[in-house]
Formats: C-alpha cells, sequence, structure tokens
C-alpha cells in the first residue's frame, strides 16, 4: 500500500522576534492539524479537525508588535487535548482558516454518519414513496 502525500493548505514555524527561526513548524491539511519539534529528536503531534471544540487566539503587545499570535485549539482527542500554535505569522486569518475547515470536516462527518444510519435529523421515512413522510399520510 502506497502512502499517500498530504497536501498542506497553510504552513508556518514558529516565531521568534517576527522571523521563523524555531524548530516548531504547524501545518494544517484538509481534515488534520499537525505540529512537528525538534532537530535530532523529532516529537510530532495530529489532531483530527472534526473534534476540535473551540479556537482562542491571544496577541499580546509583543506579538502584535512582530505581527504574530497564538491560537489555541482546544478539542476532544485524548493524546492532544490542547494545541497552541504559538508566534504564527497572520493568526487572524490562520484562525479563520481553521475555523472553516473543523466546520467542514464536521458537516462531511455529520453527512457520511447519516449515509450509515440511514437518515438523520430531517422530516422522516417516505416508505410509500409518495413524497410525503409517512407520519404526514392521511
Amino acid at each position: 500500500m502506497a502512502v499517500q502525500k498530504i497536501d498542506y493548505l497553510w504552513q508556518d514555524r514558529k516565531r521568534h522576534f517576527g522571523l521563523p527561526l524555531s524548530f516548531t513548524r504547524f501545518m494544517l491539511s484538509e481534515d488534520r492539524l499537525f505540529m512537528e519539534k525538534g532537530l535530532v529528536n523529532l516529537k510530532a503531534s495530529e489532531l483530527l479537525l472534526y473534534r476540535v471544540r473551540d479556537l482562542e487566539l491571544t496577541m499580546t503587545l509583543w506579538q502584535r508588535i512582530f505581527g504574530v499570535g497564538t491560537i489555541c485549539v482546544k478539542s476532544t482527542d485524548q493524546s492532544t487535548p490542547d494545541l497552541d500554535l504559538v508566534n504564527v505569522k497572520n493568526p487572524r486569518e490562520v484562525k479563520e482558516m481553521i475555523h472553516q475547515l473543523v466546520e467542514d470536516a464536521k458537516n462531511k462527518r455529520r453527512m457520511s454518519s447519516m449515509e450509515i444510519m440511514g437518515g438523520g435529523p430531517g422530516p422522516g421515512p417516505d416508505m410509500d414513496g409518495d413524497g410525503f413522510p409517512d407520519h404526514m399520510d392521511f
């Protein structure tokens, strides 16, 4: 089985004084958020976007001066309940991008769950095929 290459929609490094001078990298794909730390010893964390509960943006005075900010991602993931994207460039735009992808991932997951379960929220089944839910048949 071949490993599929991940197409990243956004990538950045943790920045110091506005410059990407660190060995902490952040990447965002359509359905996951990644963080890698280290040069010799590498630690990689991954978070599925449909598990994100909340996003928080903080920008201290120094971060605002250097055009960076910290995005705190809170999730229901057991191994990574909190993932902080520290000192990323254009934090407002990145937060909005993550928010949109989280909503897309949740909607996609709800749709596939409803398809598997054979329904979901809606007017109800139409067993006789008349175009009206059975509970509305008189």
